[in-house]
């Protein structure tokens, strides 16, 4: 979780989630709110020259100027907080950088949003990171295609090797192959060439074991026959 601290050779190590929300509560708090504002108009009515004392007008002025920023960037965080909102239920790939420099990458489901000091935060994978990071939302369709695609490569991976492969092997190998056969185009261009090559070398080699026991077959015919 976020608010449990990591420890590594006696040092506190800074989680991507921390380094996020740390960045982003940082820029919050740079910012000058209403309270703010005020604390320096009361100074400066407080300390401005009494021979030439600013009048009430160029007061009324810097705070309507000052209204109208407070609107635009409340509008803004509402803006913001509806984005994130939209985001819930969806696959997401956060980038956050520590202190240090470090960037990790994160992907994973958006639980849900929270809001604070009109700053959005999206849960995912159990950590809170600042919607500023959020980088890339993850299309379902290429999310599926790239799952596929790594469950068929580990499959690939369990075949016996081209020097140790039978005919006893040839059903399991047919069948790894019928299952790439079976993907659309757009599903086989998550599938590395390199898996593709070795697909096809397996074929060639079923091909070469099947046709070296036909000839062994029929050699052992014409002996027996005669």
């Amino acid at each position: 979780m976020a608010g449990i601290a990591q420890v590594k050779d006696g040092q506190i190590v800074e989680t991507a989630s921390q380094a996020s929300m740390s960045k982003a509560q940082s820029s919050s708090n740079n910012g000058m709110d209403k309270d703010a504002f005020l604390q320096l108009l009361v100074a400066q009515m407080k300390y401005q020259d009494p021979l030439e004392p600013t009048s009430n007008t160029e007061y009324i002025s810097q705070y309507a100027q000052f209204s109208q920023v407070e609107q635009m960037q409340n509008m803004a965080g509402s803006m913001t907080l509806q984005r994130a909102s939209g985001l819930v239920g969806e696959n997401v790939i956060i980038e956050s950088t520590t202190s240090s420099g470090n960037t990790t990458s994160i992907q994973g489901l958006v639980d849900y949003v929270t809001y604070e000091n009109n700053k959005a935060f999206v849960s995912v994978n159990g950590s809170l990171y600042s919607m500023d990071d959020v980088k890339n939302v993850v299309d379902k369709t290429y999310q599926a295609a790239y799952d596929k695609a790594v469950a068929y490569v580990g499959k690939t991976n369990k075949l016996p090797s081209l020097d140790n492969l039978k005919l006893d092997n040839a059903e399991t190998v047919e069948q790894v192959l019928k299952e790439y056969d079976g993907m659309s185009d757009y599903e086989k261009g998550f599938v590395a060439s390199d898996v593709v090559s070795k697909l096809s070398l397996y074929t060639e080699k079923l091909k070469e074991m099947r046709a070296s026991r036909e000839d062994a077959d029929e050699e052992n015919g014409e002996i027996t026959e005669a």
